[in-house]
């Protein structure tokens, strides 16, 4: 038979981890404005999912963490999980990752891809790639020195079935090199983009100047359906590359304030 406090903290784990689905979608929103990505990369960005990212040695990524280049470099695990209940993740998927560099780079010759898969599945939230086209396989970053902070992009864009790649992207092999993405995605019929995040890597000290991005304030972000919770106390943000907090406040990322809500029904048991 349940205690009270049983059944209280059994009812509320699933709302809790559907809150955590919603607002972790918003984070990741606000992080890729926040940190120009969006417009530097994306013109706009409405994910249906969550990506994450783990390195061995490292773990699981949060949006824009810092990392240097060794930490990068071996091949990651990529994982998706459906932002709400009716999202569903059972198609053919392209999987990418570009290098946007520093916040506000204009790049004629467009963005470097250190990755490039197409037809990769999802099984569970795990994105399998043995079936896949490994068009540019898995390449660490290796930013130039004193370039600033490079912002490291993994992407996963639905591939449907009239999905037509050049031809020089459309087989194994391909290596490092420049190309316009937003050009690759449209004149490839990708779309709709499923999920994405970043990390960054910056090599030696930066000479150039850099372009300011803000933080992501986590008191500013509710779940669906909830009221808007600005004024709310305990304040928190997670700061995009470059960025400062002018307030004060504590940070306390979206993740972590999902881990914190875990410990409080613990509490509760």
């Amino acid at each position: 038979m349940f205690t009270p406090s049983v059944a209280v903290a059994l009812f509320f784990v699933p709302f809790a981890l559907a809150q955590d689905n919603s607002l972790g979608v918003q984070a990741i929103e606000a992080h890729f404005t926040q940190s120009l990505l969006v417009p530097d990369l994306l013109s706009s960005f409405t994910p249906s999912s969550l990506l994450t990212v783990n390195f061995a040695g490292v773990g699981e990524l949060q949006p824009g963490q810092a990392l240097v280049k060794e930490q990068s470099a071996p091949y990651p695990t990529v994982k998706v999980t459906p932002g709400n209940s009716s999202v569903t993740l059972n198609g053919t998927y392209t999987l990418a990752m570009v290098d946007a560099e520093a916040p506000g780079s204009k790049l004629p010759e467009g963005q470097t891809r250190h990755w490039l898969v197409n037809g990769v599945k999802i099984s569970g939230n795990d994105i399998s790639n043995s079936s896949a086209v490994a068009v540019t396989d898995y390449a660490g970053p290796g930013p130039a020195a004193g370039s600033g902070v490079h912002r490291y992009v993994v992407v996963l864009y639905e591939q449907p079935a009239n999905f037509s790649p050049p031809e020089a992207l459309s087989k194994p092999g391909v290596p490092v090199q420049p190309f316009v993405f937003s050009d690759y995605v449209k004149n490839s019929n990708l779309g709709p983009l499923v999920a994405a995040t970043y990390f960054t890597v910056q090599e030696g000290t930066a000479t150039v100047s850099a372009v300011p991005t803000s933080s992501v304030i986590s008191s500013t972000l509710k779940p669906a359906g909830s009221s808007t919770s600005k004024g709310a106390s305990g304040t928190g943000s997670a700061s995009a590359p470059g960025s400062s907090s002018s307030n004060g406040a504590s940070t306390l990322t979206v993740p972590a304030a999902a881990t914190l809500f875990g410990m409080l029904f613990a509490l509760v048991m």
